[in-house]
């Protein structure tokens, strides 16, 4: 990591300017870059995956956020976008997230992207306890969309949505 010097530094146009340059040697000892998948994780009926996922445009974020606050290793994340109303008021159709493929557990409760047997869709999970064989509870934030259970053979966690974006 580079050291962080206090000086004066010339800013064009204002003159000397007291504190740390913005200048990185190394920006990505700074941050990291997050591929994008040219995929859609649905939010009402699911949308069908390929075997082949394109890959976009990356996102690039302060690495200690990733490492420090989420507790995420880079290699690990993904980000998607989402569409539809299901998820509603969380999150809108067209949102960005970033998804955690290492964070594969409904405990704790969460938004996870997942095939859910009909397709990939984005939706909130949570483990009903004391089932044989386990289960998992599907749920729609929008209350239009009914919860429904599935056997935890049943569906595919893809990851956890840790964060999302959208556009204003």
């Amino acid at each position: 990591m580079a050291l962080k010097v206090e000086r004066n530094w010339l800013l064009h146009g204002i003159g000397d300017v007291d504190g740390e340059s913005p200048i990185m040697e190394d920006p990505m000892e700074v941050f990291v870059s997050v591929p994008s998948v040219e995929v859609t994780a649905s939010m009402g009926g699911g949308n069908l995956v390929t075997d082949e996922v394109e890959m976009g445009k990356p996102y690039n974020f302060q690495r200690s956020w990733i490492v420090h606050d989420l507790k995420a290793d880079p290699a690990n994340l993904r980000i998607m976008h989402v569409e539809g109303d299901s998820m509603m008021p969380t999150l809108h159709s067209g949102d960005v997230v970033l998804v955690d493929l290492a964070r594969r557990s409904p405990t704790p409760p969460g938004i996870f992207v997942l095939f859910d047997g009909m397709g990939l869709v984005a939706k909130r999970l949570e483990n009903i306890p004391n089932n044989d064989p386990p289960k998992v509870r599907v749920i729609s934030d929008n209350t239009f969309y009914s919860p429904y259970e599935r056997t935890a053979d049943e569906v595919s966690i893809i990851g956890r949505i840790r964060w999302f974006a959208r556009e204003i």
